[in-house]
């Protein structure tokens, strides 16, 4: 019987071993799963849109105030208060006839490359983008639960009171140095990169 057990345990050490070098022939090379990797996003012909198909959007290569010259963004990036950069996305919507706008907080932090060293935008996507603060079009900010039982609440006969003032003087804007997101005072200046729907 331990003769038969003996001859079981090496009938199975041998079937895992075969497995394992099976499991080893199928695995595909490292350096050409990342070859095959679907490239995100994609530079336009004329160089100055950045294209995401799997968003179904076109970012603008440049921030408003700079120019695509053909190799680089150049210029100085204008900065905008919130109302200001929503002035120019319709402005920019009506001259070109395409519906651009601010992008939401989401949007813009999903540009930023967290894992890289600095962490930042794609500079082959987007030249001479600065890692700074940029507004997006989120204006909601979720400010907690009301405290039903608090006077101060019950006096001014709202959900929300102060909470609700500092809303709508604040809209959020997202670190594009880390992909941080953040209320900011609407009368701050900031720079804007604007996104509009593909095709």
């Amino acid at each position: 019987m331990a003769q038969a057990c003996v001859l079981a345990l090496a009938a199975l050490a041998s079937g895992a071993a075969c497995a394992q070098q099976d499991e080893d022939s199928d695995s595909p090379d490292p350096a050409s799963t990342a070859a095959q990797a679907p490239v995100r996003m994609e530079v336009s012909a004329d160089g100055t849109l950045v294209i995401d198909p799997r968003s179904k959007v076109a970012w603008s290569r440049c921030l408003e105030g700079t120019r695509w010259n053909g190799s680089t963004c150049a210029g100085l990036p204008r900065l905008l208060t919130r109302a200001e950069a929503q002035a120019v996305a319709q402005e920019r919507s009506q001259a070109e006839g395409v519906a651009w706008r601010l992008p939401r907080a989401t949007e813009l932090r999903h540009l930023v490359q967290r894992r890289a060293v600095p962490p930042g935008v794609d500079s082959a996507l987007f030249p001479a983008s600065p890692g700074t603060w940029h507004w997006s079009g989120t204006s909601r900010i979720h400010t907690g639960g009301v405290n039903m039982y608090n006077y101060g609440n019950v006096m001014q006969g709202s959900t929300g009171g102060m909470a609700n003032r500092i809303a709508t003087r604040q809209g959020w804007a997202v670190d594009m140095g880390n992909g941080d997101s953040a209320p900011v005072h609407k009368d701050s200046t900031l720079p804007v990169r604007l996104v509009r729907p593909y095709p």
